[in-house]
């Protein structure tokens, strides 16, 4: 499988419609850990592969040192979903999901807030400067 832009938008929009299905059934004001569980079923309901939980490790000048990272989602081995259930998105999260992206050498990072009225706004699309290097389609 070649790994285009418009692969990475079509996963992206399956992720968003799923998070939005979630969202539609469940409502704000549960744990981050309900609505994973319930992401995790929709997106495999979807026939996506999913893993949840996912230790990266932290490898600094080659060294890999301390505690691994732990992303929320790693959907079709591409996209990282980092999911939150807060009041307000604050900057350090978009700065996380960076790093995340960098550490685990992703392209495409998507940060979803389920305590809202809707997912789209709340909802932080990051690309990596790798993503503007893939083919388009």
């Amino acid at each position: 499988m070649i790994i285009t832009q418009q692969l990475i938008q079509d996963l992206s929009f399956k992720i968003i419609g799923s998070a939005i299905e979630v969202h539609k059934q469940l409502g704000p004001g549960l744990l981050e850990t309900v609505y994973e569980d319930c992401l995790v079923y929709e997106l495999e309901a979807r026939g996506l592969k999913v893993r949840s939980q996912i230790q990266i490790p932290v490898v600094y000048k080659g060294k890999s040192l301390g505690s691994p990272l732990k992303l929320d989602l790693l959907v079709e081995d591409l996209i990282i979903v980092e999911i939150k259930a807060v009041e307000n998105m604050i900057p350090l999260y978009e700065a996380q999901l960076l790093s995340y992206l960098k550490l685990a050498n992703k392209v495409k990072g998507l940060l979803i807030n389920f305590h809202c009225s809707t997912i789209r706004s709340q909802l932080i699309s990051l690309v990596t400067a790798e993503y503007a290097r893939l083919p388009v389609e």
